[in-house]
């Protein structure tokens, strides 16, 4: 095993396969030594664990794990055109996008869950600049997504 794989089974956590793209686009592209992913929806087994608003019908705290779905689900995205996640040195950028109710504040701390989670999996290398936008509607109601940039050798 992978020294990515074996943390992430430290963590509990499989990488899942590649989420189906719903729109004309792929996953992920390479161009140099980069990865950009397409954003990615928290897709658990090709469904939607829930959708709506945060602040409305989901909580803050349950789009925080979906946000930390869709940073795994990018993760596959990533391992699926560079082949192994080993090869990732750097996290440069994390993007997150939050369905929020009018009155929700709070996108910062979704997409927190992104942000920890790739700090656990990739240690000092998991650090990056970010994003945080809240949105009135995600594609299929979602209620976060997420897209990466990382560096890779």
């Amino acid at each position: 095993m992978s020294r990515i794989a074996d943390r992430l089974a430290e963590l509990g956590l499989t990488l899942p396969a590649v989420a189906a793209p719903v729109a004309a686009y792929v996953p992920a592209v390479v161009q140099g030594n980069l990865v950009y992913t397409s954003g990615q929806l928290p897709f658990v087994d090709g469904a939607l664990p829930a959708t709506g608003k945060v602040g409305a019908s989901v909580s803050a705290e349950e789009a925080q794990a979906y946000a930390a779905t869709c940073a795994l689900n990018a993760l596959a995205a990533i391992h699926g055109v560079i082949g192994s996640l080993d090869r990732v040195t750097q996290i440069v950028k994390v993007t997150g996008f939050v369905a929020s109710d009018p009155s929700f504040t709070g996108q910062p701390g979704v997409v927190n869950g992104a942000s920890t989670l790739l700090g656990e999996i990739f240690g000092d290398s998991g650090a990056h600049a970010r994003s945080a936008v809240g949105v009135a509607v995600l594609p299929m109601d979602a209620p976060v997504e997420v897209e990466l940039v990382v560096a890779f050798a």
